[in-house]
């Protein structure tokens, strides 16, 4: 069932309806020959077969969104989370319930549509983790930061401690994703997707796009900022090397940086490049991503999802047919959840994520 802007946009009445039927649509788990899919799987390398079984498909789990962002999975619980960003709002999934609004206001306080937009606003949350110590962060488009919200998982409230909002003085962009390194600190993106005139608006206070790291003390630190448009980003199974996505579409590329001890960033080099690929036939740029046991990358990107070996050897592609925005691991960690554009999806694999 498609639900567009303007059927889930009516406030609580929408959002009543919203959770009502995905409840309704999603919630009789039916058995896997039935089960509703997208896309397909095409495999590049033999060594697919290893991460993903031959005959698995995409299955959609729920849909309707506006644009669907920054899943996590909830082990306390068992349950999935995700933005959708253009109606600021988290939805909760849950197999056997279907989809549910968790979180109203997840990244703007004030009235939607801002004023000055300029064509889709999307003032919402974006990416989501569980810090070290069970909470919800939340890169806030419309707010500006990273925050945690300050309220137990059990009882989301839009209330909000904030991380990082400011370099130097002046408001971030609009922090895009985020990644937790083993030693407590938290490593972001900030493009300027979440202002309402994206890079030309008038109250966009830093001249670049930057990628931080926050201390575990609180201390914020500039990394990078030599990226035109950083967007997902992730770290190796022994954290010693960090992925950051360039959603740029002159430059659509993964980087990689070695992670020194005191946690700053060296010897960027292109993990691979991917903008020939950019066109209207293959939706996206690169995006989120995620990294398995192995090392394999999971990356969204031109045509859907890809997943790269540790040497940037493409082994294949989930093609969504949609622009696809992110993914997750979650359940016993060898599930994988993709959200791409309306959809949410789910594929079982044969390897599990990092620290699982």
């Amino acid at each position: 069932m498609r639900l567009r802007a303007h059927m889930i946009g009516g406030g609580a009445v929408g959002a009543a309806i919203l959770a009502m039927a995905m409840t309704t649509t999603n919630a009789d788990e039916p058995a896997a020959g039935k089960r509703k899919t997208l896309g397909r799987i095409e495999r590049l390398d033999p060594r697919l077969d290893a991460i993903i079984a031959p005959g698995a498909a995409m299955e959609i789990i729920a849909e309707g969104f506006q644009w669907s962002e920054g899943p996590v999975w909830v082990r306390d619980g068992g349950y999935l989370l995700f933005s959708d960003i253009p109606p600021n709002r988290v939805m909760k999934w849950k197999a056997g319930q279907g989809a549910v609004v968790y979180l109203e206001k997840s990244g703007y306080a004030g009235p939607i549509p801002r004023p000055n937009h300029v064509g889709r606003d999307e003032p919402g949350s974006n990416a989501l983790a569980i810090d070290p110590q069970g909470r919800l962060v939340l890169c806030q488009h419309g707010n500006r930061q990273v925050a945690r919200m300050d309220a137990p998982l059990s009882d989301p409230q839009p209330k909000y401690i904030t991380i990082a909002d400011r370099y130097q003085g002046k408001r971030l962009n609009s922090p895009n994703d985020l990644v937790y390194h083993t030693d407590g600190s938290l490593y972001f993106t900030d493009p300027p997707y979440g202002l309402p005139g994206k890079e030309n608006d008038p109250d966009k206070q830093l001249d670049f796009q930057g990628v931080y790291r926050v201390s575990s003390d609180g201390k914020m630190t500039l990394l990078t900022k030599d990226m035109s448009r950083p967007n997902g980003i992730a770290f190796s199974p022994d954290h010693k090397t960090l992925y950051v996505a360039n959603s740029d579409a002159q430059r659509a590329i993964w980087m990689a940086y070695d992670v020194a001890p005191d946690g700053s960033i060296a010897n960027g080099r292109v993990f691979f490049d991917a903008t020939k690929w950019v066109s209207p036939e293959k939706k996206g740029l690169p995006d989120g991503m995620k990294v398995d046991a192995q090392g394999h990358l999971f990356a969204t990107g031109p045509g859907g999802l890809h997943v790269f070996d540790k040497d940037a050897h493409l082994l294949g592609t989930l093609a969504t047919g949609e622009a696809t925005s992110n993914c997750a691991f979650g359940e016993d960690g060898s599930t994988l959840f993709i959200t791409a554009d309306m959809y949410v999806l789910r594929l079982p694999l044969k390897v599990k994520g990092a620290a699982w």
